[in-house]
């Protein structure tokens, strides 16, 4: 398997692959992203599958894969004082402003740092037709920030705070797209770094939220401990592709598309969660979804 995708790698087949793995990985975090919601607290959902995550990668981290090499310890402590980075400014987002305004603020611009930091970090070139793209896309998320700020009635006065901390989150979103793209490089075998990714970004959360698990009634424990297994599966499927598709094609691209997770979102909760749609949530849909494609064939 590490022959095949060192093959692929950089070539035309890689590319689409990547684009697959990608696009599997928007739909994933969008499923990721509603397990989270619910009756209980979103950090403990979180906690609850962090936990499963490690439960299932410790295994796989020690008796499978193959051991890090030396120079990847480094690189970990780097990952996780990023990823740490990333959770605490999330939650400082979450907690001063209305999710539905700034999260799309937080995916929107997390690809647009991630492609010029690709563009420095790997020296990715990218076209007009491309960065058009880019814009397109980028537009429409932040679009459905604008149109959910206008539907917005609790909230607003802490909201201007939640912008600023959500626009540090999207950074923080670029930084770990590149440097794990990065780190997943500087190994011979992939899935070792995906082993031990999995299982050292895990610890944190339910450490985080230690107090609060503490609490639950035990009548919580089993459909919470049920959640937190299928977000720990969906968790790896998501993480685990876009991670590989940057590892075998461009990092920009494999951002971009990622980001169309804001659509499988809406369309989620418009199946599963019974939320309405309407024509102009339509319209950005289409809008985030033209970004997408133009921005995959740009170059083609």
């Amino acid at each position: 398997m590490v022959d095949l995708i060192n093959q692929i790698s950089g070539t035309p087949e890689g590319a689409r692959i990547a684009s697959l793995l990608a696009l599997t990985a928007a739909l994933m975090h969008a499923i990721f992203g509603a397990l989270q919601k619910g009756r209980h607290d979103p950090w403990v959902s979180r906690a609850a599958i962090d936990i499963w995550v490690i439960v299932i990668s410790l295994p796989v981290a020690l008796f499978v894969v193959p051991w890090p090499e030396p120079h990847m310890w480094p690189i970990f402590a780097g990952m996780l004082v990023i990823h740490i980075s990333y959770k605490m400014a999330q939650a400082m987002t979450y907690q001063r402003g209305a999710y539905t305004v700034v999260y799309p603020v937080v995916r929107g611009t997390g690809p647009l740092v991630t492609v010029i930091a690709a563009g420095i970090v790997f020296q990715e070139r990218y076209n007009l037709t491309q960065w058009m793209g880019v814009a397109i896309l980028v537009s429409g998320i932040l679009g459905f920030a604008v149109y959910n700020y206008r539907k917005l009635e609790v909230g607003r006065e802490t909201l201007m705070p939640a912008l600023g901390w959500a626009l540090i989150t999207g950074v923080f979103v670029a930084a770990y797209t590149t440097y794990d793209a990065w780190g997943i490089r500087q190994t011979a075998d992939p899935f070792t770094f995906l082993a031990w990714f999995f299982l050292l970004d895990g610890i944190f959360m339910p450490l985080w939220t230690m107090r609060r698990l503490a609490r639950l009634p035990r009548t919580d424990l089993v459909p919470l401990g049920l959640r937190g297994l299928i977000g720990a599966l969906v968790a790896f499927v998501s993480f685990g592709s876009i991670m590989m598709a940057t590892r075998i094609d461009e990092v920009g691209r494999a951002a971009v598309l990622r980001e169309t997770s804001t659509v499988f979102a809406a369309l989620v909760g418009w199946l599963v969660l019974g939320e309405k749609v309407g024509p102009r949530r339509t319209a950005l849909m289409a809008l985030i979804a033209a970004g997408a494609i133009i921005m995959e064939f740009g170059a083609r």
